[in-house]
């Protein structure tokens, strides 16, 4: 009796499943000989920076499938934007620039035919292209060229540095940066101090490119400071202590992943620890690698001090130093906090963040690096490596 009850539920279970299955490619099979459906209505359209946005109201049809909007943003280059039975909004993107433009909304059937067009005409508000390019600034930095911009908007942007190799109009491409940052700055290094035409544009995801930016400029001399001549320097009120055989020097070692510095989580917040450099420098920059592990996050420094001395107060205190700069942490995805692209991890970890020292600093032997925050919040500071660039006085 039991096998009987058994066959019989399973058997139950089975034809209810392949009639729900019937039912549900029922439902999905297109009548090839309904009508279009019929058009949204009460269309607005709402400009934005490089687009706008579509609302309607969707038309009572049980044909209809999803509706569409084709626009063409640059000559001969269309983009489509679909937006399904479930949703009143469309999104177009991609212009580059403010000049009127025309899009049409179709409403498609299931059986894949179109209404007829609702033509619409709006002006996009300034892209982020060229927002963004109006506060480019271009200038020589040590070693190299350095520009600024801000990019209000967010958009996804890729700044482009090209040189005048030849002094013939020979143009060649010198570095790409790339950032949806709010407000952004990079430098191209490695250059020499003499003077060269340099030229800076942008161009976005959809390949619209701004003008571009030429000047005339000298990188500013500098060398690279060779580490062997630094050594720890233990103050009272300083942070020398460390977690394992994560010791300070590990911070000039020239080595990374694992080779870091390391500070125990119970010390307190402010720390500085100070190291002697063995020769006076004036530091024109200076690069701060990220531990590989928590690139922008955890007990990586966010915002800290550098402070330069020629004689440091022997009880610890602060009399004989002077602060050459507060730096914070950049990201150049602009993303917030536990997330981070394949460029922030080249920036913080592989290339290093780049800190520029303003005006004309000192020279200075000894230097104090003060952590005001991390990433976490918390008491322990890692930093992986410190390297400088500059001029050695003696």
């Amino acid at each position: 009796m039991k096998k009987l009850i058994y066959l019989f539920t399973t058997c139950l279970l089975i034809s209810m499943g392949y009639g729900c299955s019937k039912e549900e490619k029922i439902g999905l099979i297109a009548d090839p000989k309904a009508p279009a459906p019929a058009q949204v209505s009460d269309v607005k359209i709402k400009s934005n920076p490089g687009g706008a946005i579509v609302t309607y109201k969707i038309p009572v049809d049980p044909n209809l499938s999803y509706v569409k909007a084709v626009y063409e943003i640059q000559p001969g280059v269309f983009r489509e934007a679909k937006s399904s039975i479930y949703t009143d909004t469309l999104s177009l993107v991609g212009y580059g620039d403010v000049q009127e433009r025309e899009v049409k909304i179709y409403s498609v059937g299931k059986n894949q035919k179109e209404s007829e067009p609702l033509t619409l005409k709006f002006t996009p508000l300034t892209p982020p292209i060229l927002s963004a390019f109006e506060t480019l600034t271009v200038g020589p930095t040590f070693g190299g060229v350095r520009l600024n911009l801000e990019n209000i908007a967010q958009g996804n942007l890729t700044i482009k540095v090209i040189v005048d190799s030849t002094g013939l109009n020979t143009w060649a491409p010198l570095n790409a940066f790339y950032t949806s940052a709010s407000k952004a700055y990079f430098a191209t290094r490695g250059l020499k101090a003499v003077e060269k035409r340099f030229g800076v544009y942008l161009e976005d995801r959809w390949n619209n490119r701004s003008d571009t930016l030429i000047s005339n400029l000298t990188p500013l001399l500098e060398e690279l400071i060779t580490k062997d001549t630094f050594k720890e320097v233990k103050l009272p009120g300083d942070t020398y202590q460390f977690v394992e055989s994560y010791s300070m020097p590990r911070v000039w070692d020239g080595k990374f992943q694992y080779n870091i510095f390391a500070t125990p989580h119970t010390s307190p917040m402010p720390q500085w620890f100070t190291f002697d450099m063995g020769k006076k420098v004036v530091i024109s920059r200076f690069k701060e690698f990220q531990y590989h592990e928590s690139p922008y996050n955890g007990s990586s420094v966010k915002k800290f001090e550098l402070w330069g001395s020629n004689n440091p107060d022997a009880d610890g205190g602060w009399n004989n130093w002077e602060l050459l700069g507060t730096f914070n942490s950049f990201k150049p995805s602009g993303r917030p906090q536990g997330s981070h692209t394949q460029d922030d991890v080249n920036y913080a970890i592989s290339n290093g963040e780049d800190f520029e020292i303003n005006g004309t600093p000192p020279a200075v032997r000894y230097l104090r690096f003060k952590t005001l925050e991390t990433f976490s919040g918390g008491k322990q500071v890692v930093i992986t490596e410190l390297t400088f660039w500059g001029q050695v006085v003696q």
